[in-house]
């Protein structure tokens, strides 16, 4: 069964939050005029920093729960500091030429350059919440290194390569640039970095399967935060919804799921053979949940990604289709990587599950911001706290997004 939408949390629910939730049905008939879909992915007036993933509200209020020793904020802090991420001794591996074929075969500074980006938000977070300085140059470290070197992306797994390290810089960036308290002599140069090696790898999108696109539009859209872009934010913005739309069914679709026009998908059999052989459609159904979980979950975080930075920005997708196809994918998928026996007509009656940490940003905006119940989410959420990293582009939910109504 898919996610139902239950009575909301209101003792939950701030009531400005209310007042969003009523106009959705609002919001979702003005999608349908002309001219609606292209202003409701127009980029912020001025965009708020940092403002890439986590807020200042949002960090504001993990440092105050880690602080305290609150749970799950305090066991989640010290799992990310014992991590390989937040050492202070880590030395920066760059590459001026990162190469990755499929599957990251061969392997020419791929895992370097992700686990490198990961650091360096990692050790920004670490500086936000102890204030120690340490944490916050080495992070500068790591990205300085990066901006000096990098010149290309190669090989067959260039653009998600480049989507996935692409979407932890800015992360890092943003709280660096705008809450550390010393110099970054260097910011100029990073920001040159994400537009002239990263951008034109992912900003024209991806006709493989939907996770790629997704991760390659989180980047951008985060990477057009910190260069305050307002055009890659459109271009991009543009790509994930159509994408999103395509990427996670919902009944309302129709007989068939939606399509990406580029690819061509425009008969019911290459659509079937597209969604991994599946020819029954239930709504949370995904695009990859037939093929695995492991690459289902990397397309359902890039959705909560853009939707929660979107969400900084002043730009509510949770009230649109996105938040929807966000909150039935999360409950469908939960189910069975909680345990729910298969029926034969989905993927045969066998999935190979994996999900990864991928629901705490989701679950939180749609159950704790929204109200909306989410029992299959809640429990696999509550089964993985804290939740950690996968080591490409997701890391440390349960202490930014855990409970976090701020």
């Amino acid at each position: 069964m898919p996610e139902t939408p239950t009575a909301p949390l209101r003792r939950r629910r701030p009531a400005f939050l209310v007042t969003i939730a009523a106009t959705a049905a609002l919001v979702a008939g003005l999608l349908s005029l002309p001219g609606a879909q292209q202003q409701a992915e127009a980029a912020p007036a001025t965009f708020v920093h940092p403002g890439v993933g986590v807020s200042r509200g949002q960090l504001d209020f993990t440092r105050t729960q880690v602080l305290a020793g609150a749970q799950p904020w305090k066991g989640a802090y010290d799992q990310m500091l014992a991590s390989k991420y937040a050492s202070l001794t880590r030395t920066p591996a760059p590459r001026s030429v990162v190469e990755c074929g499929s599957y990251s075969n061969p392997n020419y500074g791929c895992t370097d350059e992700r686990e490198d980006a990961i650091a360096a938000y990692t050790t920004a977070l670490a500086w936000y919440i102890t204030r120690d300085v340490r944490y916050a140059q080495k992070s500068i470290q790591l990205m300085d290194a990066w901006s000096a070197t990098i010149t290309d992306h190669t090989n067959s797994n260039a653009p998600l390569q480049t989507g996935w390290a692409g979407s932890s810089w800015p992360k890092a960036a943003e709280i660096i640039k705008y809450t550390y308290t010393g110099t970054w002599a260097n910011s100029a140069r990073f920001g040159t970095m994400l537009r002239n090696v990263y951008l034109p790898e992912i900003i024209n999108g991806s006709n493989s399967n939907g996770n790629w696109e997704l991760s390659m539009m989180e980047a951008a859209i985060g990477i057009s935060v910190f260069l305050e872009d307002k055009g890659v934010w459109d271009s991009a913005m543009a790509k994930f919804r159509t994408r999103t739309a395509a990427y996670v069914y919902l009944s309302s679709d129709g007989a068939v799921p939606k399509t990406v026009p580029s690819q061509n998908l425009n008969t019911t059999a290459k659509i079937v053979a597209y969604w991994q052989g599946q020819s029954t459609f239930t709504t949370g159904l995904t695009q990859e949940t037939c093929r695995d979980f492991v690459h289902t979950g990397y397309g359902i975080s890039a959705i909560s990604h853009v939707a929660e930075t979107s969400r900084i920005q002043g730009i509510d997708l949770y009230g649109t289709d996105v938040g929807e196809r966000l909150r039935q994918a999360l409950g469908f998928q939960a189910k069975y990587q909680m345990g729910e026996a298969v029926p034969s007509s989905l993927c045969g009656g066998s999935l190979t599950l994996g999900l990864g940490p991928i629901t705490e940003v989701g679950y939180n905006a749609m159950h704790n911001r929204l109200g909306y119940g989410m029992t299959n989410t809640q429990n696999l959420t509550m089964q993985n706290r804290p939740s950690g990293t996968n080591n490409l582009f997701v890391a440390w939910e349960t202490l930014t997004h855990g409970d976090n109504l701020s």
